[in-house]
This record gives C-alpha cells, structure tokens and sequence, in this order.
C-alpha cells in the first residue's frame, strides 16, 4: 500500500492526539499505510463567543473540514463524534465509529469540592445546552456561565480567575486523551447529567464515493452508529 492518504484534523492538541489515537489502530492492521495529518482551522475553533449551546447539532467544528474532503485536499477526517452534524453534508459518509475511552460529563473545580459541597450561588462554566439544563436541575442556585475554547483554554480560565468562575464541567474523555486525569474533581453520576450518546468516541467520515476505504476504516468501527 504505497498511495499517502491526507487526514483532516481541527488544530486543537485533543484533536491532534484524537488523530494519533485513531492512526495507532489503523496502522496496527496497515503498517505500510503512509498517511500525511492535515490540520485546518475550523470557524468553530476560531469563532470564541459565540455559544456551543447555540450551534448543537450544526457543522460548527466540521464545515471547513467537510468542504478540504469534497474538494478532495484531504481524503478522511477524524472528528469528536459529538461534533459529528445531525445532517451530514451532501457527499460525505461515516466510516467508522470507536467505543468511548468514557462517556461520563466531569467537574473540574477550583477547591475540589464535587457538586454537592459547591458554595450556594457556585459559578460554573459550561457551553453545553445539555450541562446547564442538568446542572439548574440539580442545583437551582448554580450560576451557569458560558465558557468557550479548547480544554486547556477553559482550565486556564478556571486557574486564572476569569469570570469567577468556582468549577468548570467538560468531558472525562477529552481529559484522558491529554493526560490531565489529574483535574478531575469528580464524575458525574448519569443520573444528574446523562452524557451525550456518543461523548468519548472517535468518528471518521469519508467521500461517499471512496468506499473502498470502509475495509480499511473497519478495524475503528465499535460502534453502531456508523456505516
């Protein structure tokens, strides 16, 4: 298999180690794949205002990358599956799904205090449509304010101060990945905040028109949600 294959990446380093991740386990059954990591600045990574509550299943972190694989500049993308669009663009199609390496929502906070301990009128930052309506459920009191930017931006605004904020609520598996277990105050139970369905998973998606590469994406595929 001598042909290079150009993968499309957003720039974030959770990105960049999602990327690494999934060409560990292609290359493990394809060693000669020779493939080149292509990363893009998506308008999602660049736009930091404007709420993820407000762009929930729209192509907000995909779009520039869909567009690099229909005009053929990239031959695959590896996505967060939850960043995947309800309605896939014209053209492309999921190859594969992996498991989740975790599912759970986490709470990072300022004075490791979980939830329950959290100050009356705690602030905690979360852009998730899904983690405010949970978080007012459970604790009424909380103020919820939104936060944007990748992992380590967002701790860095906890570690800083900015908007006073006493906790910050982000994905376990985005931690994991780059090695930052070490932040996690606490897991939160499913009975308060019920993860997104496909929160921890890795999604490549393809031109429909090269299935050929399904055999080769096929040793990703965990999930049934995937093609």
């Amino acid at each position: 298999m001598a042909e290079a294959y150009r993968v499309g990446t957003r720039k974030s380093p959770l990105a960049l180690r999602q990327v690494v991740e999934a060409l560990r386990a292609i290359k493990a059954s394809f060693p000669d794949m020779l493939i080149e990591v292509l990363p893009i600045d998506t308008y999602g990574d660049k736009d930091k205002d404007t709420p993820v509550s407000d762009t929930e299943g729209s192509d907000f972190f995909t779009r520039e990358i869909d567009n690099a694989l229909l005009e053929k500049r990239i031959d695959f993308a590896v996505h967060s599956a939850k960043d995947l669009p309800d309605e896939p663009k014209e053209g492309i199609i999921v190859a594969a799904m992996t498991e989740s390496i975790d599912p759970y929502d986490v709470i990072v906070s300022k004075d490791g205090l979980g939830l329950k301990e959290l100050a009356k009128g705690a602030v905690i930052g979360t852009s998730s449509k899904r983690r405010k309506e949970s978080l007012k459920k459970f604790r009424p009191d909380f103020n919820i304010v939104d936060i944007r930017g990748n992992i380590e931006e967002r701790l860095e605004l906890l570690d800083n101060g900015a908007k006073n904020l006493d906790a910050i609520v982000i994905a376990a598996a985005g931690l994991i990945r780059l090695g930052l277990e070490n932040r996690i105050t606490q897991k939160i139970p499913i009975n308060i905040i019920e993860p997104h369905p496909l929160q921890g998973c890795l999604a490549v998606v393809i031109r429909e028109q090269d299935r050929g590469l399904l055999d080769i994406f096929s040793v990703l595929n965990k999930h049934e949600e995937a093609l």
